[in-house]
């Protein structure tokens, strides 16, 4: 069973950086795409990004693109989610989670709670 746990959250000024990590078990990481997903208070889940299974690709959400940085290390089975310039609209819980056709590799982590705030 796939299993996912995200860490590396925390409270960061705006402007501030973060770099999310989630630890992946239970699938063959390299053999599928990965996404980071995330859920402000009072919203829906949101799409951030997502990578290929090489870890040679990654793609994110319109106006996220330059800020956020996304990474796979196939040694640790971990992928990687480098955020710059903060803004408090980025205060959420942080996901990742594989992807299978238009479903999902396995239950959703504890996920890693993000705060911008000043």
């Amino acid at each position: 069973e796939a299993q996912f746990v995200e860490s590396g959250g925390g409270m960061v000024q705006p402007g501030g950086s973060l770099r999310l990590s989630c630890t992946v078990s239970g699938l063959s990481f390299g053999a599928y795409e990965m996404s980071w997903v995330r859920q402000a208070p009072g919203k829906g889940p949101e799409w951030v990004s997502g990578i290929n299974p090489t870890g040679s690709h990654a793609y994110y959400k319109e106006g996220m693109k330059g800020r956020f940085t996304t990474s796979t290390d196939n040694d640790k089975n971990a992928v990687y989610l480098h955020m710059n310039s903060l803004q408090p609209d980025d205060t959420a819980v942080y996901y990742c989670n594989g992807v299978v056709g238009t479903g999902w590799a396995g239950a959703w982590g504890p996920g890693t709670q993000v705060t911008v705030s000043s």
